[in-house]
């Protein structure tokens, strides 16, 4: 027997009788989708975090900016994470690595208005802890994202907006979305339209 149909059209007692009592018993319920174990839900991660160094010394606002959007644009979309897993975010942490003696780093955090795993939201949010930090003319070496105390987004409360222009960039969020799917999440992306346009 090669095939699970095969196997379920045979009488249980027969495939008792070849692999054991046990072990058939087992094989002719699972053949015939028979499983009386509990389904237990997967438990999915309270956060996030994506991390990238900087070849060298980061002094351009322009280009750490435009880094920090890629790292929000794929913290969103990497397997798994937030939209494809159905998740939102209530707070980003940004944790900068400046050139400083020791190898200290600064970690700003921030609670969101309210939970979102969208890339405007978090970009948002995101540039305005850049800001915070005030580091404009610091020398970085590394960036890190983490988008913490993750919920189901199915918990989240839809509001209804009259805000016309968000609602396009939801539009055409989710159809970036099916983009990536169909050609892969580097060949599309606004921080890497703007790495190839410098």
């Amino acid at each position: 027997m090669h095939r699970v149909g095969r196997l379920a059209a045979t009488p249980p007692a027969t495939v008792q009788r070849l692999l054991g009592g046990r072990a058939g018993r087992l094989a002719a319920a699972r053949a015939r989708s028979i499983d009386p174990r509990l389904v237990v839900p997967l438990t999915l991660p309270a956060s996030a975090t994506i991390r990238t160094a900087f070849p060298r010394h980061a002094l351009d606002g322009a280009a750490v900016r435009a880094t920090l959007l890629d790292i929000v644009v794929r913290l969103a979309l990497l397997p798994l994470l937030l939209r494809r897993r159905g998740q939102a975010a209530r707070a980003l942490t940004l944790t900068l690595t400046p050139r400083f003696a020791g190898g200290s780093t600064r970690t700003k955090p921030r609670r969101l208005a309210e939970p979102s795993h969208h890339d405007d939201d978090l970009r948002t949010v995101a540039y305005r802890l850049m800001d915070a930090a005030g580091l404009q003319h610091g020398r970085l070496t590394g960036l890190t994202l983490k988008r913490e105390d993750l919920i189901d987004a199915g918990q989240v409360a839809q509001q209804i907006r009259l805000d016309t222009a968000r609602e396009a960039r939801l539009v055409a969020e989710a159809a970036v979305d099916r983009v990536r799917d169909e050609c892969g999440p580097d060949n599309i992306g606004p921080a890497a339209a703007f790495r190839h346009a410098s």
